[in-house]
């Protein structure tokens, strides 16, 4: 199936409504990835059929829950799920956060190759990083356990703010004092086997 195929078909199972020029620059951006894969190591997954499947869709399978913004991209590597969501939720701010200047070198180039004005790349360490707004939403998708996830960011969290994680089937750790466990969804990713859920944190 080609790409552009596997990724409309891919919405209309999930039930997403995404546009055709959101679809193009997502598919742009998969083949600047590509691209730079060779010589950054952004990705292990080469073959652009599961590039789309486990990057694109599993992304966009947060779209639901992104209600509101400035959304915070917590160790968001080669711009997961912050780029695909940025894409199609253009009325949002997002931040991509992470600590590897190589993978924050080619986010920068994403942005400006696909002119995305709805995001900024930050790179910082998490604990370093001391912005002068809050964020709405702080998202992770494989950047660590969700307590050490919690720790990190314990600084950027406030009254408002909710903690999504990524996470795959594993149980939920007992969460550190301050927080409580708003919601577990299971998120439904076309021609994925693989249990997903995403994890809504919020502060007591």
């Amino acid at each position: 199936m080609q790409p552009e195929q596997r990724l409309q078909q891919g919405l209309k199972i999930m039930g997403l409504e995404v546009s055709e020029e959101a679809q193009q620059r997502m598919l742009a951006y998969l083949a600047l990835m590509q691209k730079w894969n060779k010589a950054y190591n952004l990705t292990a997954i080469r073959d652009l059929d599961q590039m789309v499947i486990r990057h694109l869709l599993d992304s966009l399978a947060v779209m639901p829950y992104i209600i509101d913004s400035p959304v915070l991209d917590v160790g968001t590597g080669a711009g997961l799920p912050g780029i695909p969501l940025a894409l199609v939720m253009s009325d949002k701010q997002f931040f991509l956060l992470d600590s590897n200047s190589k993978k924050t070198r080619f986010l920068t180039q994403v942005k400006i190759e696909l002119g995305i004005e709805n995001i900024e790349v930050i790179h910082s360490r998490i604990e370093d990083f001391r912005p002068d707004h809050s964020f709405a939403i702080i998202i992770s998708r494989a950047f660590a356990a969700l307590n050490t996830i919690l720790e990190r960011t314990q600084h950027l969290v406030t009254s408002r703010t909710r903690v999504l994680a990524m996470k795959g089937k594993e149980e939920l750790p007992a969460l550190p004092e301050g927080y409580i466990k708003n919601h577990s969804h299971q998120l439904n990713i076309a021609w994925l086997d693989e249990e997903r859920r995403l994890l809504d944190i919020r502060p007591i």
